[in-house]
């Protein structure tokens, strides 16, 4: 009776397993990111304490990380608040919106009163610009830009919601889900 040998297959070690589940999701991010071309986005590695789906903001960097996987993310510049306006702390996204109307806040209002009230959605005179993921803190947002304010992305210029470019955001509210966690850190 004739018989064969079988070799066994190699038990990986659960390093080179992590290091191959890591390959493997870096290879998907960047796949993901050639199907959504943009010069501004890059995909990146992060600290693997972030949760996946979770956005963190790096005030000090002017950068929004969306965190595709424990470990990696997608990086946007974007632009955050001013002196004195800028804020730190944890949020939620509260709602998802397709070129949103915007009425000034107050804050704004007293600051710019030639503003009208109720400035129509797909406007190119509104800052929400093409999308917006409210927070459940306050009247912030994460939110698009209009033409004419794309430069201010990298800056510090708000009075405290994230701003991006269009076709950022547009990027990342097909990413984010609502609930996802919102870290902002200096």
């Amino acid at each position: 009776m004739a018989f064969a040998l079988r070799r066994l297959p190699r038990r990986r070690s659960p390093a080179r397993e992590a290091g191959l589940i890591v390959a493997l999701a870096l290879t998907l991010l960047v796949a993901l990111l050639a199907a959504t071309p943009a010069r501004a986005r890059e995909a990146v590695a992060v600290e693997p304490r972030w949760p996946a789906g979770a956005i963190v903001i790096r005030q000090s960097e002017r950068k929004l990380y969306f965190v595709a996987a424990p470990g990696l993310a997608i990086r946007y510049p974007v632009g955050v608040g001013k002196a004195g306006k800028a804020w730190f702390g944890a949020a939620r996204i509260d709602g998802k919106y397709v070129e949103p109307a915007w009425s000034p806040p107050r804050e704004v209002k007293r600051d710019l009163p030639h503003l009208p009230d109720v400035i129509p959605g797909g406007s190119p005179k509104n800052p929400m610009g093409a999308r917006a993921l409210t927070l459940d803190r306050g009247q912030y947002a994460i939110h698009g830009t209009t033409r004419a304010m794309r430069k201010s992305v990298g800056g510090a210029v708000s009075y405290g919601c994230i701003r991006m470019l269009n076709e950022d955001v547009i990027d990342l509210y097909d990413r984010v889900a609502v609930g996802a966690p919102v870290i902002v850190i200096p």
